[in-house]
């Protein structure tokens, strides 16, 4: 299976670490009789160590797709003192299963006390039984798309059945011969679809099968503001993926989680981000920010409602683009700066929903700044 594939590479990751050569890293490689493609990320924390490995479904198409993937992707974690080599956990999981895990293989109590959807396995590392797995039903949504999957079963966003014991490519969609199973899976998910955005879950159509994440894929509207203010939370970033440029603002590219903030030239250029405030009281806030040297000295404004901070952007500061660190070409995401983090003093914040706009009261230069994330901290 695809755990005993990547067992080489395993060893090799394995000899790194024990080496001392490397702590964090990701490399490529392919296994399998039909050259399956896989990538390996590894991290380490003191003496316990946390790898994710993860392969494509049929035609290439990524692990996290909701239409069609093996969704094979394989948490490996070491800690020789604690965890007995050769450990295998059957039951499937999910990312919403690494909080409780963590902080019961760590011994600590979470933050909070909300029910999780995630569970612990960390008695089934340290050598105890499996949770029940009979019952997990995992709702993956991407792009207006949701699939759901048991330990058995997949439904894909077209409403295809695939057993993925029997069939884990997907090739044979069994959802008249399971009728039952398919009716099951999807009226779970769409009381999950209508619990989570408030109406029922719609179907996608068959080709979209075949666009998948492309320029046909159509793309919801997300209208939930991000929360700010929590005093278990109090930091809170603000990176230009999760903002709106306006103006002659423009991303620099086409990828928002990996871009920043370009082309800030005029008064009339503003950003803004739609923002819940939780707590009332006083917000330090900061800015990373790049300016050439010449641009330096532009005034600009943090405000929401009445509250509002000003600062000079300065000194100048506008290193290289990190564009040498790639194996393979980019397609749509940025390459980086180092940026430099601006003191923009204090807002008083009142609870309540707001557009946090950021934009320029006096520019000196050509350009204003280019900037990656604005941060609010509440204070105690």
């Amino acid at each position: 299976d695809f755990a005993n594939q990547l067992r080489p590479y395993l060893q090799k990751v394995i000899s790194y670490y024990n080496g001392g050569i490397v702590t964090n890293g990701r490399f490529y490689g392919v296994s399998g009789d039909h050259g399956e493609r896989f990538d390996i990320t590894w991290s380490t924390y003191g003496n316990t160590k946390i790898d994710f490995y993860g392969k494509p479904g049929p035609n290439g198409e990524t692990g996290g797709a909701c239409i069609k993937s093996t969704g094979t992707n394989v948490c490996y974690v070491r800690w020789p003192a604690k965890i007995k080599a050769g450990t295998n956990i059957a039951p499937i999981s999910g990312a919403i299963d690494l909080l409780p895990t963590l902080t019961g293989l760590a011994g600590v109590k979470r933050v909070g006390d909300k029910p999780l959807d995630g569970r612990d396995f960390s008695p089934a590392l340290l050598g105890g039984s499996n949770p029940p797995s009979y019952d997990r039903w995992f709702m993956n949504y991407n792009g207006g798309r949701l699939s759901v999957r048991t330990q058995q079963y997949r439904l894909d966003a077209s409403g295809g059945l695939f057993d993925m014991h029997a069939d884990p490519n997907q090739t044979t969609d069994i959802a008249k011969e399971k009728a039952d199973v398919a009716a099951a899976l999807a009226s779970a998910g769409s009381k999950w679809h209508a619990e989570v955005f408030g109406k029922p879950y719609a179907p996608a159509p068959a080709d979209a099968k075949k666009k998948g994440k492309g320029k046909g894929a159509a793309k919801p509207v997300d209208e939930r503001p991000y929360p700010v203010g929590y005093a278990e939370f109090p930091i809170t970033m603000l990176p230009a993926r999760d903002g709106k440029p306006h103006g002659g603002v423009q991303r620099s590219s086409g990828a928002p989680n990996c871009s920043y903030f370009v082309n800030w030239k005029t008064k009339d250029d503003f950003m803004s981000w739609d923002i819940d405030v939780h707590t009332t009281g006083e917000y330090d806030v900061t800015l990373d920010y790049v300016c050439p040297e010449a641009d330096a000295g532009s005034t600009i404004e943090l405000s929401l409602g009445e509250a509002q901070t000003s600062a000079k952007v300065t000194p100048g500061w506008y290193p290289r683009l990190l564009d040498d660190q790639d194996r393979a070409s980019r397609k749509g995401e940025s390459y980086m700066r180092e940026f430099k983090t601006l003191n923009l003093g204090t807002l008083k914040l009142n609870a309540g929903r707001g557009l946090l706009t950021l934009r320029a009261l006096d520019i000196p230069g050509a350009t204003v700044a280019e900037v990656r994330r604005v941060t609010l901290t509440l204070k105690k």
